[in-house]
This record gives C-alpha cells, structure tokens and sequence, in this order.
C-alpha cells in the first residue's frame, strides 16, 4: 500500500507531501501537511519488532514529563492506535522535533555541558524502567555485545586497519570483560551521535530516534556521546571532559566507570567502522550508512596514539576524582635496585615506567605516549592482535616439546624455510638468538671438525659464553674477559671513514685484511661470522665487495659461513627479506631470532641437510622450549602479519622516505656525518667539526628525543651513532615526527 493511502486510512491525512529519510533498521518519511510536520516509520513486521515499539512509545511518553527537552511521540491513529499493522509492515506516526542538529552547530563548551546534562537526565529517568522486550533486546550497538561485530571485521579490506580494529577487540577482553558484572546496568538512549541531538540556542533542546535504545551498562551513554563529540576535534579529550562533566553534575559515575571509557570509546569507533565495511557490500552508495566513517576511522588512528592511563585520568578529573594510583619511576627503580643486579642497565638518564604498548606506540606510567623509532623485535608492532591471539590460542590448546608430532611445528617450519634458498632446508629451533648462535658454532666445529671461529670486531652475537666470546663487541669492552684463543677477531668492513669508496673499492681492501688472516690459519677455520649490517658496531653495511671473496676463501679452507640475521631479518631492510641477500651470496647457516617471535622467546638455525645429518651423530640436541606450539604459532603469525600488511614493502617506502629526510637535515647540521643503512635499520653517526666521534652530542640527541617523547638509542665503539630501528608499523608520518624533533634539538 502507498505511503499516501496509510496516512489517509489510518490517520486521515490527506493532500500531504512525503520525502523519503534515509534510517538503519526503518524506512523513515517526512510527512508534510499544512502546518504539521510528521515523522512515518515503516518497519517489516515480526512480534518481536511490535513489542519493542511498544516499549518505545511507552518510554516517549515518560521522557514528556521532561519538560525542558522535546521527544517524539506517538500519534495515535483514528482507531486510537500506536502502532498500525498493515500487511508486512509496522506503522507508528511520530511527532516532528524541530531544532538544529548538533553536525551543524559549533561545539561550544556550554553546548557540550549540556548535552551532557540531558544525557543523564534521560537516564535518570528511564534506566530503572522495566520493559521485558528491551531488556531483552540484542544489538550489535550495544557495546555490552560488542564481539558480535568481530564477524564484521573481515569486510574492511585494508589490512593494517583490520588489525588496527583487531587490536581494539583483544583489549576489550583484556580490560573490560573481566569487569563487567561491577558496571551498573539500565536502559539507555544509546545513540547519541551528531544527527540525532537536536539544539536551540546554543543548547540542547531534543533528542529524536529511538530505534537504538538499550538494556546496557550504564556508562555507554557516555562513551557514544563523547565518541562522536570527538571526531574531527584537534584535541578529543578536552571535548570530551565538558560532556562529562555536564552528565556527573546530574547522575553521578563511578571511577571505575570513567576507567573504562578509553576501551569503550574505542568499541563504539570499531562498531561503526565494522559496520560500514559490511553494510558497503550491500549498498555501496548509501551516504547514511558511511556518514561517520571516515571521522570514525581519523579518531581511532588519533585514539591509538593517546595513553589510556592520560584518557583514564582526564575522564577522572572531570568527574572531580583522583588519579589513577600509579607506582611512581623512583619508587619502580628502588624496588628494581633491591632484587636486580646493576649489570642490566636501563636506558636514558631519566628511565622511562612503562605500562602498555600499541604498533608503534609505547605507554607509560605518567600518562605519556612515546613514539617508538628503536625497539626493532617488535617488528609486526606492539602487541600486534593477530600475534597476541595466535599465542593465546596456542597456549589455550597444548604446549609441549619437540619430542612429539604436532601441526604447529610442521606448519611454521614449512612456512619459515620457505622464505629461504633450497640449498638452507633444514631448521633447528631454540628459544633465543643467543642460543641460536652457540648452536651455530656448535654445528660449524662438529661438522668441519676445526676449532677457530672467525668474526667481525665490534660484532654481538649473544650472551651465552660462546656468544660472548666471539662478540668482540663484548669481550674487549671494560670489564670483558679479552679474546679467547679459538677467536679470530677481523676488521669491520666500514666504507665511511676508510678513505676507499663504497664502490668495491672498500670492499676489496677489507676483503684483503680478511683474506690474509684466513691464509695465516688456513684449515684451522670451522666459522665465519658477520652481520650483514653490525648493529651493535654503529648500524654500518659491510663495505660492497666484500663478503663474497671471504666466504670463497672460508670455504676453500674447509670452513662454512654465517650470516646473522637477528636484527635485520624478516623484510626489515626492506630490498631484502635476508641481510645476506644485499651482497649476492648465500650462507651456509643463518641465524635468527629476536623479531621472529615479535618479543615472544624464539630462535632458530637455518641450515643445509648436509650440516644437520652431520650433526646427527648419536649425541641427541634437545631444547627444551625451542619450537614448542606455542612458539611456533606466534612465529607463524609474524610471518603472516608480514606478508598480508606487505611490511617488507613498507620498510622500503617508509626507510627511503626517512633516508631521504636525514640526507635533508644533513646538509644543514654536517655533524650528522653519515647517514646509512637499508629499509628500517639506520644508523646516523654523529661527529664533531674535527671529525671526532662527538658522543655528547648523540647523547643529547638521545635524550633530547625521550624528552620528546621519541624512542631512539645510541651504538657504536664510541657511542655516537643513533640507532634506528623501529617496529615496522613506524610510518611516514612518524618519520616526519622524528626529524622534526632531530631539528629541534640540532637547533
């Protein structure tokens, strides 16, 4: 039946014009004539559907007795009916509310308290109503049921924001499930966004569609008003603090409620993006359905940036209640003093307190959000979901050694040594790099049955005592116990200050250094070892030209080669998925750890089938941990995040785009000598106009950054070479953020 012969049939109003507004779950209709405006809402028709109308229009009409705010009602029909029911559809005839819509009026702090005070308001007055059909009402946006959109979630098709939103579901059940039998319940408008709050005269005059309203925790009110309050704001939280304020005035919170806004917040964001991507796929031209998308996807990539103890604690001032109580950085260090050795050190001159952590950012106790350029083993990012839930599952299901058969260790070995050259088919698992290279070692003097082991000066290789020993970086720094017999200590390959060209020229004059010590213990060589680019000798490349000679004449005198790949694997460089794949060779053993697990304990040995079967000579390797299903399926899920958010693409785009940026400021500040590396492992060596190694200064620029809120360290045999080197989530953005701060502090 025509829309037209409903509103004459059963409310007799005849010569009206109708316009069609767009709605969710109803068809809606602007209905004018003569000097009334009405509101038609069509829903399909089921028991269900009529029942909660029914229990809408009984809520319009308690809510009337506010008299300061208007709300639709129901008009009856001619049978003095709310609701009319004509073939497969449910009728109801609301009152139009006039006023301007809160998207199209500037966001005054007295607006903003106000809407706040009608929010509570209308709490206080319908939460402890009992309507059976409401309080048994499910919705998606209900935040209470927020995991129903995790079926959503595969709509958006942009990996990193998947996870990004992916992120945000894993922390709802780490924060607010746990809790969510204390929060207080009622029914709640629910929907309080920018196209529903009506004003007048710089207030809030009227709130219109009900369609949305809800048995849920009480809090949510707040946390969908100040989510849409907040978009498109330069400073979200300041906004937010007048609507709360405005809502405690009226209903008083609880701290325990203002404590878990930052996550509701963040649902409510997550909820609308989930349901844009699906509802797309059914209607890619509705501007209803995508309205907010786009300041929705603006504030969660903002919100990921904001410390969730800052956001806890300005939602508690508002409320007139104290701080979270945190420990403070004096009292954590005392404790850390009382039961730790002083042989672990702690970075910066002010340590830092740290308490979450997200992609590329970290948190820490005093509410600061710090920009992460340095901690490369978090390669997938901070806490990366998809990585979190792999482990969670894992754990959940069986943990155990290697002694048995199970999936997890054939998937990810399969998946891993695909990533390598046929010839490095066989793969060892242990539980760190460390371990990973006192197993290289082991397996290189077994197989080649030689003793010495041949690495670069300034090289780190681990902290077990083989790891030590040929770790020049460690062995002849103060307090270490000198070189060992067994160890061959070579010259690092560094082109920058050599005074040879990178061009082969460098590489054939260190290859020669190399070359002669090899000839002065020939057939005494069961290893060489190298970075692909030291990372503890100052991020520096081995000079071009200079690995493949070595690893011939390695090889020519009964020796096998290995490439550690610990800080550089796994696409970080961006060109190149291995460090060894820069300098045309293929070794034969590659070391590997740190990032594989993105901070969970994990290493392993690539090899070739003729150094593993020489290795199986009866005396078992057996480790514990190493490749246990757990392990193994965190490891499976970094390469995943790698290949599906194309990281390695992204380290290429994102570190030239840094490099080009350092080579900029460079030209203004020549101390920043040389600026070198691949992808997202760089290093800038700071030197004084002398062209003296200048620690002070990288030191001040070290600190400088931290007091910006910026992460980055120093490395190098004199500590004057900022080490770059951040989760591969970093952007170009984030780059522009760090060389500003560089500027900043040069200046």
């Amino acid at each position: 039946m025509q829309i037209e012969a409903i509103l004459k049939k059963h409310y007799a109003i005849t010569n009206s014009t109708c316009t069609t507004l767009e709605g969710y779950d109803s068809t809606n209709y602007k209905v004018q004539c003569q000097d009334k405006t009405f509101v038609l809402k069509q829903n399909s028709f089921s028991k269900e559907t009529v029942a909660l109308l029914e229990a809408e229009n009984r809520i319009l009409k308690r809510l009337a007795t506010l008299e300061r705010y208007q709300f639709s009602q129901a008009v009856p029909s001619t049978n003095n009916q709310s609701i009319v029911i004509e073939g497969d559809y449910i009728y109801r005839l609301l009152t139009f509310v006039p006023g301007e819509f809160l998207g199209d009026i500037t966001h005054t702090p007295a607006l903003l308290t106000s809407l706040g005070s009608c929010l509570a308001q209308i709490d206080k007055c319908i939460h402890k109503e009992y309507h059976p059909a409401i309080i048994g009402k499910q919705t998606q946006w209900d935040l209470q049921h927020f995991k129903t959109n995790y079926a959503y979630l595969e709509y958006i098709t942009d990996t990193k924001d998947r996870n990004l939103v992916d992120y945000f579901f894993t922390q709802f059940d780490e924060h607010v499930y746990p809790i969510q039998h204390e929060l207080r319940k009622g029914i709640i408008y629910n929907d309080a966004n920018h196209w529903n709050i009506l004003t007048k005269n710089g207030a809030v005059s009227g709130i219109i569609d009900f369609g949305d309203m809800c048995h849920s925790w009480l809090i949510n009110e707040l946390a969908i008003a100040i989510t849409y309050v907040m978009m498109d704001k330069e400073n979200p939280l300041e906004i937010a603090v007048e609507i709360i304020r405005g809502y405690h005035a009226i209903l008083p919170l609880k701290e325990q409620e203002l404590d878990m806004l930052y996550y509701l917040v963040a649902a409510r964001l997550c909820t609308s993006v989930c349901n844009s991507a699906y509802a797309k796929t059914l209607n890619p031209n509705s501007a209803y359905i995508t309205i907010s998308e786009k300041p929705a996807w603006a504030l969660l990539k903002k919100w990921i940036a904001i410390n969730p103890i800052k956001v806890k604690n300005t939602f508690r001032g508002a409320a007139n209640f104290n701080p979270s109580p945190q420990k403070t950085t004096a009292q954590q260090q005392a404790r850390r003093n009382e039961y730790l050795s002083s042989a672990l050190s702690l970075s910066y001159k002010e340590p830092i307190h740290m308490t979450q952590s997200a992609f590329q950012y970290m948190y820490d106790a005093e509410g600061n959000t710090f920009l992460d350029a340095y901690n490369n083993i978090m390669l997938a990012g901070h806490c990366h979901p998809k990585v979190v839930n792999a482990g969670q599952r894992a754990l959940a299901k069986l943990n155990t050694n290697t002694r048995y058969l199970y999936e997890e260790l054939l998937q990810y070995s399969e998946h891993l040594l695909s990533k390598f050259p046929s010839p490095l088919n066989k793969v060892f698992f242990v539980n760190s790099g460390s371990a990973a290279s006192d197993l290289a070692v082991r397996l290189a003097t077994n197989h080649t049955k030689k003793q010495k082991i041949m690495a670069l000066e300034h090289g780190y290789h681990g902290n077990t005592r083989i790891g030590i020993d040929i770790s020049h970086y460690k062995y002849n720094h103060k307090g270490g116990t000198g070189q060992q017999a067994y160890v061959l200590a070579t010259p690092m390959p560094k082109a920058f200050g050599s005074g040879f060209e990178d061009n082969g020229e460098a590489g054939a004059h260190f290859a020669q250094q190399t070359k002669t010590q090899i000839s002065t213990n020939k057939n005494e060589i069961a290893a060489f070892i190298a970075e692909p680019i030291v990372g503890c000798g100052g991020q520096v490349p081995l000079a071009h030209g200079y690995l493949k000679p070595v690893y011939d004449t390695i090889r020519k005198q009964g020796g096998v080669c290995v490439s550690d790949e610990v800080q550089v694997g796994f696409g970080r460089l961006g060109d190149y998925f291995w460090g060894y794949e820069m300098y045309d060779v293929i070794p034969d053993m590659v070391i590997i750890g740190k990032p594989m697990g993105n901070g969970h304990p994990i290493g392993a040995v690539v090899t070739t089938t003729e150094i593993a079967e020489s290795f199986a000579n009866g005396l078992e390797f057996f480790s514990s941990f190493g490749g246990n299903p757990v392990s193994c399926a965190i490891g499976n899920a970094v390469l995943d995040v790698i290949e599906e958010e194309r990281l390695q693409e992204h380290a290429k785009k994102v570190g030239d785009y840094l490099i080009q940026q350092l080579k900029a400021l460079q030209k203004s500040h020549i101390e920043l000598a040389d600026v070198r590396g691949s992808g997202l492992f760089l290093g800038v060596e700071i030197l004084d106009a002398n062209g003296a190694p200048n620690t002070a200064l990288a030191s001040k620029i070290k600190n400088g950054l931290r007091e910006k809120f910026i992460l980055v360290s120093t490395d190098g045999p004199y500590d004057n070479v900022l080490k770059i080197k951040p989760p591969l989530s970093f952007n170009c953005s984030d780059a522009d953020t760090l060389i500003q701060a560089i500027r900043e502090i040069l200046g």
